[in-house]
């Protein structure tokens, strides 16, 4: 059975999840890692989605304040042995959903040039890509995306 919840950061399945992700990163990312690591820090993050396989938590995302009409997707990741179901984009779907009940108007993300997967994901759900933004301008590894959401 499935189950989508809305939490925060606080949340213990999100923050094992994301010790995956910083792993995985740590690996993709090699010289690279501590300057993505910086930047993705999870205290302050308030809206936060986790999918439920069978009580198990295998997908997560994140969304932030990144301008006063725009939510920054952050923290996306699927557990490995859960790829290939859809569940990376019921994620960004509900955390674009989230944004545009919260009156955002668009969602604006980056990710590694490294990242096949995401990158196709981003582009098969109507993200444009965008000049790079704030610390990942002249970032060659970077590549951000934005998406207009309605409300």
């Amino acid at each position: 059975m499935q189950k989508i919840i809305r939490t925060t950061a606080a949340n213990e399945d999100f923050r094992k999840l994301v010790a995956q992700l910083d792993h995985y990163l740590a690996v993709i990312d090699g010289n690279e890692h501590s300057f993505y690591d910086q930047y993705n820090k999870i205290e302050n993050l308030n809206h936060v989605i986790v999918i439920y396989e069978n009580d198990s938590a295998v997908a997560c995302g994140a969304i932030k304040e990144f301008e006063s009409d725009s939510m920054e997707v952050k923290r996306m990741f699927t557990d490995p042995a859960y790829r290939g179901k859809g569940l990376a984009r019921k994620v960004l779907t509900e955390l674009e959903k989230w944004a545009a009940e919260l009156g955002y108007r668009k969602c604006v993300l980056e990710t590694g040039k490294r990242m096949k997967d995401a990158i196709e994901l981003y582009s098969r759900s109507n993200y444009q890509v965008i000049p790079n933004y704030g610390q990942y301008i002249g970032i060659d590894n970077s590549v951000c995306f934005e998406k207009e959401i309605s409300s």
